[in-house]
């Protein structure tokens, strides 16, 4: 059935490439544009559209956690790209882990063979008069971003995003090396198993030259990030995303800092002695094949060489041969708070939407959700229906509450956690933590079922 509404998204990573597919499926016609390859991004790899850039994990699985929660509310909604992520799933315990590549070809794939979308391989400068979503993520191009400061009457919030290096499976030296998931058990089944991960046990002497080197080594200079702060970031801005710091920073915090963050050792026993390590660095499988492995929440900023030499410091990687370092990038969003509704509208402009990380929504999860509900809602603008503001009760709309409302002064970006969902009326019986979270996943997927229909 051929359509005469038609709508402008701008980016066509994880948030505008859903949301083109959920306008493009009610009808409307889609024009999104992607600046790559005709421009490059500079953490970008590929031209795919929805390429997973830090790392290949889209958060947990399990019903009672907060990515699971929202995962099992934007596939009752429909999510398009949920679908291709879990057919091109690799294992990650209870985790829902992808091949990149695969994963972002048939999201492309499908978008190509969407009959109502037409993708566009240019950079926009300026943000169009016709209905409109802005998803060009944490590195918007600077003439967009020109244009979004002019737009929003203020200065954008930067912080540092960083990536975490990516080695061949066959270089990894499995006599010290091992596979096991926490507590040595499927999060999802609770049997025995042998685990998804790749463990790289420390012991005491092995953890504090590790550290020492880390402290010591040498990073990139960070010129162009630094030059904008100069230039007019306003006070207050992050330097870094809390949630994605680089190892060497997590390391400046505290000689205990980094064993009790990624590579806390709990859940986990050396098999050479039957005993818990002193620290532990884990490796989850990056592609179907399973030839490559990402060093988990070890995102860094030192130079490539230092990598080399620090990082096979770690028993195991004493001869480990990398596929990427780690680097670090520029990351982008907007005062949420003050500029945009639940809806994601723009306050000034009905037709216009923000989603993805550029609204200050964290994880690609979130990314991904915010994308549907934008899709959803701008293509219900365009036929005259009321626009979704989904319950606070539920997770997604918890999330566009939050990013909606919180203080502007010290607005952040925010991952999906129970912390920003109403609690719980009050119970007399004493609830676990576990419980509690269960019991509020409950209550957010029947109310989402509701306000749905």
């Amino acid at each position: 059935m051929k359509t005469t509404k038609s709508i402008t998204i701008i980016g066509g990573g994880l948030a505008g490439s859903e949301a083109s597919w959920q306008a493009a499926e009610q009808n409307i016609h889609v024009k999104l544009y992607e600046m790559r390859p005709q421009k490059e991004t500079g953490a970008h790899q590929t031209s795919d559209l929805a390429e997973l850039v830090c790392s290949n994990s889209l958060g947990s699985n399990l019903p009672d956690r907060a990515s699971g929660l929202l995962k099992n509310e934007i596939r009752r909604m429909g999510s398009m790209l949920l679908e291709v992520a879990e057919e091109t799933a690799v294992p990650a315990g209870g985790a829902l882990a992808v091949d990149r590549e695969t994963f972002a070809q048939g999201v492309t794939e499908k978008i190509e063979q969407h009959p109502n979308i037409e993708i566009i391989r240019e950079e926009m400068t300026e943000i169009p008069d016709e209905p409109t979503i802005i998803a060009s993520g944490p590195l918007t191009s600077d003439k967009l971003s020109t244009g979004i400061a002019a737009l929003t009457s203020e200065e954008h919030l930067y912080f540092f995003d960083a990536l975490a290096p990516i080695v061949h499976h066959e270089s990894i030296n499995m006599d010290i090396a091992f596979r096991a998931s926490r507590y040595g058990r499927n999060a999802e089944s609770g049997e025995e198993k042998e685990g998804d991960y790749i463990n790289c046990p420390f012991n005491k002497e092995e953890y504090d030259t590790f550290l020492n080197a880390l402290l010591e080594a040498e990073r990139i200079k960070l010129h162009s990030f630094e030059l904008a702060i100069e230039k007019g970031v306003k006070a207050g801005a992050h330097h870094y995303f809390e949630g994605c710091l680089p190892a060497e920073i997590i390391a400046e915090r505290g000689e205990k800092s980094l064993a009790f963050g990624p590579l806390r050792p709990v859940g986990l026993r050396d098999p050479r002695t039957d005993r818990r390590p002193h620290a532990v660095l884990q490796l989850r499988q990056d592609n179907i094949a399973g030839d490559l492995y990402n060093l988990v929440g070890f995102q860094t900023n030192l130079k490539y060489s230092e990598q080399k030499r620090v990082f096979r410091l770690i028993p195991g990687l004493e001869n480990v041969e990398f596929e990427r370092y780690g680097q670090m990038h520029r990351n982008t969003f907007i005062n949420s708070p003050r500029l945009l509704r639940p809806t994601l509208q723009f306050h000034k402009r009905d037709n216009l939407f923000f989603a993805g990380q550029i609204t200050g929504v964290e994880g690609y999860i979130g990314n991904v959700a915010t994308g549907l509900l934008a899709g959803k809602n701008i293509a219900r603008l365009l036929n005259n229906q009321p626009l979704l503001q989904l319950p606070e009760t539920t997770m997604l709309g918890a999330l566009t509450h939050y990013i909606t409302h919180a203080e502007e002064k010290r607005f952040q970006p925010m991952k999906a956690n129970f912390g920003i969902i109403p609690p719980l009326p009050p119970s007399k019986k004493k609830i676990g933590k576990r419980e509690r979270a269960a019991l509020r996943a409950e209550r957010a997927l029947r109310d989402l079922e509701e306000y749905l229909a």
